[in-house]
C-alpha cells in the first residue's frame, strides 16, 4: 500500500492510493498515521477495507509528510563511497549516525526555507526507512521485518552549520522544512529489493544527482540492525540512509541553494517531490 496524509499543514488526514491511482480518505478507519497508530494491526485493517467506498480526495490536494511526526529522525552519513570521495572524507568503517530535529519533517512539495545566516544550503536525495515495530538488538537477517515501509527523503543540509561551526552535524540538518518526506510511505511488501532503486535529483531542471541504492556501503538491513545495537527503535522512527554523489558541496566550483531555486527528486517506486526554495 501507499500511505499518505493530505490537507492543510497541521490539519492533515490519512489517505491511501487506490489501485487506479485515486487518493482515498481513510480517516474513518484510522485516526492518523502516527507513532501511536502504525502497526501490523492497522495495516490489516486497511488491507481488508473496500477503498472504492471511501471518499475520493482531489488530486491537487496538498500532501503532508506521510507520518504525522517521528520520535527519532536519524540519518546515515557518507553511505555511498563516491559521495564520501566528493566530500573529501574516507569511506567509513561503520555507519555514521547523526540526527535531524524531528520537527524538520515537512511535506514532499512544501517550500524549503533557507535559514537565517545560511550561505551553504544543499540538497541530498535519499531512501528513508520508517520503522513499524519496536526493535532493540535485532539481528540483520530479521531487520527488514521491523520496517513498516520506505519513503523518498530530501536530507536538506546547511554545510557551514554542519561542518564549520563546531559541534554535531545536527546543527546543519535540522532547520524547519529540512526533512521533506513522501509523497507516500510505500509498505515493505511493495518493495522487492530496497538495494536496487534508481534515484535522481534536479536543481532548476539540471540533473545533479543520479544513483542507485545498490551502491550503498551499508545495506538497509545492516543499518537497522546496527542502529538497534545502540538504541531501541520505535514505530514511526525514520532513518534516512545516505545520498549518492552530485551534492552542491561536491561540485567544482561549489554550488548552493538560493531563493527561487526549484528541486525535483525521485526514487523508483516511491514517487517524486518538488520544492521551491524561499528565504527565511
Amino acid at each position: 500500500m501507499k500511505l499518505l496524509r493530505f490537507g492543510e499543514a497541521g490539519q492533515e488526514k490519512p489517505g491511501i492510493i487506490d489501485t487506479d491511482g485515486t487518493i482515498r480518505d481513510v480517516s474513518s478507519l484510522v485516526a492518523d498515521f502516527s507513532p501511536e497508530t502504525i502497526s501490523p494491526l492497522m495495516l490489516g485493517t486497511l488491507t481488508r477495507a473496500d477503498f472504492s467506498s471511501l471518499p475520493e480526495v482531489p488530486a491537487d490536494t496538498r500532501l503532508g509528510s506521510p507520518i504525522s511526526r517521528t520520535g527519532h529522525f536519524l540519518a546515515i552519513g557518507l553511505n555511498y563511497a563516491d559521495h564520501a570521495a566528493e566530500s573529501g572524507m574516507p569511506i567509513p568503517a561503520e555507519p555514521i549516525i547523526f540526527s535531524k530535529a524531528p520537527n524538520s519533517l515537512s511535506g514532499p512539495n512544501d517550500d524549503v526555507i533557507i535559514p537565517r545566516g545560511s550561505v551553504k544550503s544543499d540538497w541530498e536525495v535519499e531512501l528513508a526507512i520508517v520503522i513499524g515495530e519496536r526493535c532493540h538488538y535485532v539481528e540483520e537477517d530479521q531487520a527488514l521485518s521491523m520496517i513498516l515501509g520506505y519513503a523518498l527523503c530530501n536530507d536538506v543540509s546547511e554545510r557551514e552549520f554542519q561542518a564549520e561551526r563546531g559541534g554535531q552535524w545536527i546543527k546543519g540538518k535540522s532547520a524547519p522544512t529540512f526533512g521533506p518526506l513522501g509523497p507516500w510511505l510505500v509498505t515493505r511488501d511493495e518493495i522487492d529489493d530496497p538495494q536496487n532503486l534508481d534515484m535522481f535529483l534536479d536543481v532548476n531542471g539540471e540533473r545533479c544527482q543520479t544513483g542507485n541504492t545498490k551502491t550503498m556501503i551499508f545495506t538497509v538491513a545492516h543499518i537497522v540492525s546496527y542502529v538497534s545495537q545502540f538504541m531501541a527503535l520505535e514505530p514511526g522512527d525514520i532513518i534516512t540512509t545516505g545520498t549518492p554523489p552530485g551534492v552542491g558541496m561536491g561540485m567544482k566550483p561549489q554550488r548552493f541553494l538560493k531563493a527561487g531555486d526549484e528541486m525535483r527528486l525521485g526514487i523508483a517506486g516511491l514517487g517524486e517531490q518538488r520544492q521551491k526554495v524561499v528565504a527565511a
